[in-house]
């Protein structure tokens, strides 16, 4: 249930333009300044109407209009509420880009109830311990309980999690970076999906480490192109996304991941396993279950709860692997911010962290189901609950990016998830990163109306 805000008059005497419109101005306006937060409920369109002695349908049409741009959403038999699927205002985003799709972040539904949950958190907090608890130094790596919590949380999904082989990480960028100092040196190659995260290239090329793409197809990563890259780069790491392939969403088969196992195993080498999506997709057990011992699991909350949150949970293969990467961690950032890793550990405890997921997870298939329709027609790579979709795109243009960037917008072509050789004719395209359902819709309009005009063959300069 959202916050009341029964009360709310918004001030339209100084906006110009007809006064519905001047209602959703001063809404907008009030939400950018905080003084109306998202899911809070806003009064009913007759006691609006009564308030601001104006008629009942100029209300009724500031409430559709606002609808229409996905500042407000209706709950039959409950009323109106200020949206709780805004990843971040309009006003936020850069010119010229209109809607950003760029972004892969997880969409934020109303039902997660994030802002009441983030209060509520922080009060239990404050009650339990005082927040100035949590404004020191912590150990690296996270506190025994914390760990513990953390364990018995995973450990539905990987059932060797326990706390002395894991260690808390604020973000998995910083857990990759940590792992490939760790593990490599400069020169050293470490192996990839052909397309992978840009993350990963960026921290193999500040540390001088060569990434060697594998072959893949729309199951993922090729057992028989790993195997022979195996033999011949002997790599000292293989860094792998199997579940919702970043960007291609794909995913491989229990066949595949138990062949991939193998061939590491074979290989004596080293398995990077980023979980970064498998909470959305429960059914696809890590790689890690096979070889744990030979494999460093990342589990973030990034990408199914919020990415500012900073806390991801590695998994090592063993417990001085765990003491290594806890150095490591001291000697890059000391520690994870220890009030949001609080916040937390209260959540998975109390089971609200998977209720926060499990809304997202919803919100993430609706969205899917959204583009199914909007995008009928055209080639694409997609899961039911991943964040993102995978677009192939037509020939004759020399720069899809740009051109729909000049359409206002934002999404992320092949050439920055590729590893070596061409880049695809294909973008990642962040359905999560829409403020609400109504942007998105629009966002794919823009989307599709773009890549069927002609392509523009003026130069830019």
């Amino acid at each position: 249930m959202g916050l009341n805000c029964m009360d709310w008059t918004p001030t339209i005497s100084e906006l110009s333009g007809p006064r519905y419109q001047r209602i959703v101005e001063a809404m907008e306006a009030d939400i950018a300044a905080g003084r109306l937060v998202r899911g809070q409920q806003l009064p009913t369109q007759r006691a609006l109407a009564k308030a601001l002695d104006i008629d009942l349908t100029t209300v009724t049409r500031a409430y559709t209009e606002a609808r229409r741009r996905g500042i407000l959403e209706a709950r039959v038999g409950q009323g109106s509420f200020v949206s709780e699927t805004s990843a971040r205002r309009a006003v936020d985003l850069p010119h010229p880009v209109a809607i950003d799709l760029s972004m892969n972040v997880p969409p934020h539904p109303l039902e997660a109830q994030l802002d009441e949950r983030i209060v509520a958190g922080l009060e239990a907090l404050r009650a339990q311990s005082g927040l100035t608890a949590f404004l020191n130094y912590q150990p690296p790596g996270g506190s025994v309980h914390e760990r513990e919590v953390a364990a018995r949380w995973m450990r539905a999904r990987v059932p060797h999690a326990h706390a002395d082989r894991l260690v808390i990480f604020p973000g998995t960028q910083t857990i990759l970076f940590n792992l490939l100092a760790h593990l490599a040196r400069p020169g050293d190659i470490v192996l990839t999906e052909a397309l992978t995260f840009p993350g990963i290239k960026a921290a193999a090329a500040r540390l001088g480490i060569k990434l060697v793409g594998v072959a893949m197809d729309d199951g993922g990563i090729q057992p028989d192109a790993l195997a022979k890259a195996c033999r011949t780069h002997k790599p000292k790491a293989v860094y792998l996304i199997p579940t919702l392939h970043n960007p291609t969403t794909a995913t491989l088969l229990p066949e595949r991941r138990s062949a991939i196992a193998r061939i590491i195993r074979d290989a004596d080498t080293i398995l990077i396993e980023d979980d970064a999506y498998g909470l959305l997709d429960r059914s696809a057990s890590p790689i890690a279950n096979l070889i744990p011992e030979r494999t460093y699991l990342a589990t973030t909350l990034s990408k199914c709860i919020a990415p500012a949150l900073r806390v991801a949970y590695l998994v090592t293969p063993d417990n001085a692997a765990q003491q290594e990467m806890r150095s490591y961690l001291q000697a890059t950032v000391q520690m994870p911010a220890p009030l949001m890793v609080a916040l937390v550990t209260h959540w998975l405890e109390t089971g609200i962290a998977d209720r926060i997921i499990t809304a997202i997870r919803s919100e993430a298939v609706g969205r899917q189901q959204l583009a199914q329709r909007a995008l009928k027609g055209l080639q694409f790579l997609a899961k039911p609950a991943a964040h993102h979709l995978w677009l192939r795109l037509p020939e004759g243009r020399p720069d899809v990016a740009a051109h729909l960037l000049r359409n206002g917008l934002a999404v992320v072509a092949g050439d920055a998830f590729t590893v070596d050789g061409t880049p695809p004719r294909a973008a990642r395209i962040s359905l999560g990163a829409a403020r609400n359902r109504a942007e998105l819709t629009e966002a794919l309009r823009i989307l599709v109306g773009a890549l069927h005009k002609p392509a523009d063959t003026r130069q830019i300069v």
